[in-house]
């Protein structure tokens, strides 16, 4: 199965934002390159928030470009097998931190956001993930920083997408 395809199939079983989950699927019927960076128009996009192993921080990276405090994220590459492994892939580099593990459940949130041309939009299918116990983070070449936030300090220093993921984050943990 290609990674269009099974971006098609997590899309579909998603049962949650409705009308936000139907724009991610008729821009991929219109634009077969919708997932990658060279489609114009906007691309579908991974991203995962790192939990801590205490379940009550969350790992956050200073994006060099944007510098801003986000979730681990990017674009997707063709080796990516589906956009769990493209999540699961950024969330490890972006972070340092090896032996991550998706939460279960599939997406946790959508996000669509307009970005700097010549693209338009990213359509970012968000997931969460644990780290180890013994995680050690590192930044990387896309950070300024990576540091562990406790959940009632993200909205001091991060934008509303990203106390959403957490929030969802949070339900779905029943923390």
């Amino acid at each position: 199965m290609s990674l269009y395809d099974d971006a098609v199939l997590v899309l579909k079983g998603y049962e949650d934002q409705a009308d936000l989950r139907q724009d991610y699927l008729d821009h991929l019927a219109a634009h077969p390159d919708g997932m990658w960076k060279a489609c114009h128009a906007g691309h579908v996009t991974a991203s995962a928030l790192v939990i801590d192993p205490t379940r009550d921080r969350v790992l956050l990276t200073l994006h060099r470009k944007l510098r801003m405090w986000l979730q681990m994220g990017g674009h997707c590459e063709p080796g990516d097998a589906d956009l769990e492994s493209a999540a699961l892939r950024e969330a490890t580099e972006e972070s340092g931190i090896g032996g991550l593990s998706l939460l279960p459940g599939g997406p946790v949130r959508l996000d669509r956001h307009p970005i700097p041309p010549p693209c338009n939009w990213h359509y970012d299918v968000q997931y969460a993930v644990l780290a180890p116990p013994d995680a050690l983070h590192a930044v990387s070449d896309e950070s300024l920083d990576v540091r562990w936030f406790g959940y009632d300090e993200v909205a001091d220093v991060a934008d509303g997408s990203v106390v959403r993921l957490l929030e969802a984050t949070r339900a779905r943990l029943g923390a």
